[in-house]
């Protein structure tokens, strides 16, 4: 059985203590592999060697250090077709997502800080006090040190290379922690920075759970800064346990987020992009539309329609190409999310499709599987609609004016994302502006452009990542202030 090594100081290692986790695929429920089950002492040799590579990497020029992470791109490219399959298999995601979305952004993720890298610069104002004297002050980033990317298992290689993409571009060597539960593609990725000749120490990946490694990363004296993506609960924890340390943190957690549908929409493309908002990745993405508002002169049409089209979702093997939904990630996590869908019924919630596990037949028999779940007669205010939970589960309101429905979006403690489905061009400004979340999109769902800032407001995030905000994020910035008589 295949073991899941770390990457510390440039080598592939094994875990001090020789412990290690097994690995599950979710779409067979059988164990493929071991994870290193990683601790302290593997925490402490990782931050030294990181250290230890610092000086060298933080002085390393720009250009060069662009020049490694576009080696990183391509290389995660050549590599696709493996990736995706290690991805599908280990994450119970369909394989043509994984070569359409997953893999192909996290190369992109490198490509685009490789070159934003090579355009940050700070600003410089001239300040005149009077005719025999002024002042040049200008600003400067230079790099944290040591810093902390602890991402999720939803997209596993996606949002790994998404955090540290800018932490070495901004000149931090860094300590990864990829989620256990799914590993697969941060190991390979480890043997791709191994042949990308980046130098030793710079980048460390440790697997392992959040108690044995994420807290010893995370309450580490030389880590300067921590990058997190995951739940509200975990972050909250971590926001805690770093609060005394004065570290940077940036913390991209949960959501609850609304899909509105005016009667003015398109008709066809706000079907086509809830199905999509709703159950992509098996809803297990913290984007996903899970609370569908829908105007109430269409309601009955548009329930209609989406019922019909959910029914149409081919839930099967995530390596079949025509697989639409695959496994939930664990067996643990499909019990969570079919403890909610009793929850709903019991709130006297209407199940308008799925509901159920989906039982398949062969190698899947014991997969974690569910149906894609639509579900109506929910109450704003009540824990199905307010508690997130990450799963191909949505329920459908009506409204009536745009004031309820403002006003029902914004009455969660999470505030990440929303999509706006409107024709009226009125419309399509004045309602965004009311909403609470970092991220609203008009008559789209999750288009990224990666110049753009990215995260959440309330218990939905703190902090941005993405674009110059990210590469600022992992910066110490200066400003120098020079008179000139």
């Amino acid at each position: 059985m295949e073991k899941i090594l770390n990457l510390i100081d440039g080598k592939l290692s094994a875990p001090i203590d020789g412990k290690y986790l097994k690995n599950v695929n979710p779409s067979t429920g059988e164990f493929y592999s071991e994870v290193a089950d990683s601790n302290e002492k593997d925490v402490e040799l990782a931050i030294n060697a990181a250290q230890k590579a610092y000086t060298a990497w933080s002085q390393t020029p720009a250009q060069i250090r662009s020049d490694y992470l576009m080696k990183l791109s391509q290389l995660i490219l050549k590599n696709l077709d493996q990736l995706a399959l290690a991805e599908a298999t280990d994450n119970g995601k369909p394989l043509g997502l994984c070569k359409s979305l997953d893999i192909p952004r996290s190369a992109q993720n490198f490509k685009f800080f490789a070159e934003a890298l090579t355009q940050f610069h700070g600003a410089s104002f001239t300040t005149d006090l009077n005719k025999s004297f002024a002042a040049l002050n200008y600003t400067t980033y230079s790099p944290l040190g040591v810093v902390a990317c602890i991402s999720p298992w939803n997209l596993p290689l996606y949002s790994l290379t998404w955090k540290i993409a800018p932490a070495l571009a901004a000149g931090n060597c860094v300590i990864a922690k990829p989620s256990e539960l799914t590993p697969m593609t941060a190991f390979l990725f480890s043997k791709l920075v191994i042949e990308s000749g980046l130098p030793s120490g710079v980048l460390n990946i440790l697997h392992g759970t959040g108690q044995n490694v994420g807290t010893p990363i995370i309450t580490h004296a030389k880590i300067k800064a921590i990058s997190f993506t995951g739940s509200t609960q975990t972050g909250r924890t971590i926001a805690k346990a770093s609060a005394g340390e004065f570290k940077k943190i940036a913390l991209e957690m949960g959501g609850k987020n609304a899909n509105v549908i005016f009667a003015d929409a398109d008709f066809n493309k706000a079907v086509k992009s809830t199905i999509r908002s709703s159950f992509l990745n098996q809803g297990q993405i913290c984007l996903c539309g899970s609370r569908i508002f829908v105007e109430k002169s269409i309601y009955q049409k548009f329930k209609e329609e989406l019922i019909l089209e959910t029914k149409k979702l081919i839930v099967a093997n995530p390596l079949n190409e025509d697989t639409d939904q695959g496994a939930l990630v664990s067996k643990a996590h499909m019990k969570k999310v079919l403890s909610y869908i009793e929850l709903a019924v019991s709130e006297g919630g209407k199940i308008l499709c799925g509901g159920k596990q989906k039982i398949l037949e062969g190698k899947n028999a014991n997969g974690f599987f569910i149906e894609p779940t639509l579900i109506e007669n929910l109450s704003n205010e009540c824990r199905t609609n307010q508690e997130e939970i990450f799963g191909p589960v949505a329920t459908l309101i009506p409204f009536e004016s745009e004031d309820e429905v403002i006003e029902m979006i914004n009455a969660t403690k999470y505030g990440l994302s929303a999509s706006v489905w409107t024709n009226n061009v009125n419309r399509a400004h004045k309602i965004p502006a009311k909403i609470e979340a970092g991220v609203v999109w008009v008559n789209s769902w999750m288009l990224r452009d990666l110049r753009t800032p990215f995260g959440g407001v309330k218990e939905s995030g703190q902090g941005r990542e993405g674009g110059m905000e990210a590469l600022s994020f992992f910066s110490e910035i200066k400003n120098i202030c020079v008179g000139i008589s």
